[in-house]
């Protein structure tokens, strides 16, 4: 890399880290605690690239952008932030930050994209208008610090504001209509009507004149797409063909792969490539474990702001709840959450309350519903868009070939050795590769052979 970088952050170890990384790299680097001392180098033409935090002692970084856009246009502005919540990647964005990274974040990741920001200097882009939300939401109920949250979070920043339809995929009691609100209460259609319609409301010939009438160019949110029946999708498609000033932004919400729906008949292929504009696949919460605790710390402390008494789970009633597999999702977690915060006896909800609400673990079903017969390939297919769409416009880390091959192989050859009783000459042979490349593979994905007695 060839540049020099200023960085902003009041954490001692992150400037030092972020200095020996990028200077090892080939780059000039100006660290600083102040947002004042940043402010000066900008505006004396230093740096041609930054990184700054939010939360700094003398300001928020946030609210420098738009002075550092107007003192030195083009200028990339990588933000780091350990606020994991969709406000601050939206903040980021409203702001024209060139990229945004939570806390912690992978180092290797922000020296790419360090690098990307270095070659493309001056040529970052801009919007003509800045979008204001002083009338938004101050707070969202979604949070999360893994990867999963975080790349939602970055696409929701980039679709918000486009004209394109948007699907939202996702079990149910993840978020989805929530995510559909976010991208339109952020958007620049804010001010206008957000209607979620059913389909009772498309049920007779004049229902989609009625509907447009209502959402006046505003959002339309079409909720679980999949269960209206072909008739009604046939008078959504003729609804986003209709042209006018005053065309809605069309959203939809799924439990289902749209892709995998049309190819099972339940979606008509038009409504299909229509709606297939921007796709948000949303995790479920056994996908992103580590954000239970965020998740409940929320709901604890606005039960405490709406008059319930002060809790917090004991290290027990934690594990239990990032054990559980929660099939009804982040709502279910929040019900609970509730319940628990009325009904225990002290303020250190313990294991067994949470036991007693949660009652026994129920199975795990798959990540979005589909059918039973449904092929290999297509699975496959499918978790791999939602692998690249999870990284937006970003391209996977390198290596993506061996990763998805040894994650595929090592799972086949745990069941054969299985279904062979660990007998490795018959798992060879059932597999159809040589005995001495199985031993390999065995220690290579460092698979455990148990030999037994396989009752046919």
């Amino acid at each position: 890399m060839d540049g020099t970088v200023l960085v902003a952050d009041d954490d001692r170890t992150i400037r030092t880290v972020l200095t020996q990384a990028l200077t090892r790299a080939g780059c000039k680097v100006h660290a600083t605690s102040s947002l004042t001392t940043l402010m000066r180098w900008v505006a004396e033409g230093k740096g041609d690239v930054v990184i700054s935090d939010v939360v700094m002692p003398d300001g928020n970084g946030l609210e420098m952008l738009p002075k550092i856009a107007q003192d030195r246009p083009g200028l990339p502005v990588i933000v780091i932030s350990a606020q994991n919540t969709i406000m601050t990647a939206i903040q980021a964005a409203e702001a024209e930050a060139y990229d945004y990274l939570p806390k912690p974040f992978d180092l290797p990741d922000l020296m790419k994209r360090t690098a990307r920001a270095l070659e493309n200097r001056n040529l970052s882009p801009r919007r003509d208008e800045r979008v204001e939300h002083a009338d938004g939401p101050d707070e969202l109920p979604l949070v999360g610090k893994t990867p999963a949250m975080q790349s939602l979070y970055r696409l929701v920043a980039r679709v918000m504001n486009t004209d394109l339809p948007v699907l939202i995929c996702g079990e149910s009691g993840t978020g989805k209509s929530l995510i559909a609100r976010a991208v339109h209460d952020f958007s620049d259609r804010r001010n206008l009507p957000f209607v979620t319609v059913t389909s009772s409301d498309l049920s007779d010939f004049e229902g989609p004149a009625r509907v447009l009438a209502r959402v006046k160019g505003g959002t339309l949110l079409i909720e679980e797409i999949t269960d209206f029946d072909d008739e009604v999708q046939a008078r959504i498609v003729r609804m986003m063909d209709v042209p006018g000033e005053h065309v809605p932004r069309f959203m939809a919400t799924s439990q289902t792969d749209l892709s995998q729906a049309m190819e099972e008949g339940q979606v008509r292929q038009d409504l299909f490539y229509r709606m297939s504009g921007a796709t948000i696949f949303v995790p479920s919460l056994r996908e992103r474990v580590e954000d239970i605790v965020l998740l409940t710390e929320h709901f604890l402390t606005r039960s405490e702001r709406e008059g319930s008494p002060k809790r917090w789970l004991s290290k027990e009633a934690n594990e239990l709840f990032r054990a559980y597999s929660w099939p009804g999702n982040v709502r279910q977690l929040e019900n609970a959450v509730r319940r628990l915060s009325l009904t225990s006896r002290a303020e250190e909800i313990t294991r067994p309350e949470v036991e007693a609400v949660l009652g026994n673990q129920p199975e795990t079903g798959p990540v979005l519903r589909g059918g039973d017969g449904e092929k290999l390939g297509t699975s496959v297919a499918r978790h791999l868009r939602r692998y690249f769409d999870l990284h937006g416009n970003m391209l996977p880390p390198p290596g993506l070939y061996t990763r998805i091959l040894r994650e595929i192989e090592a799972p086949l050859i745990e069941i054969a050795l299985d279904a062979t009783g660990g007998n490795q000459a018959k798992c060879a042979d059932l597999l159809g590769i040589n005995r001495n490349t199985l031993r390999k593979k065995i220690t290579d994905l460092d698979i455990r052979v148990t030999r037994r007695r396989k009752l046919m």
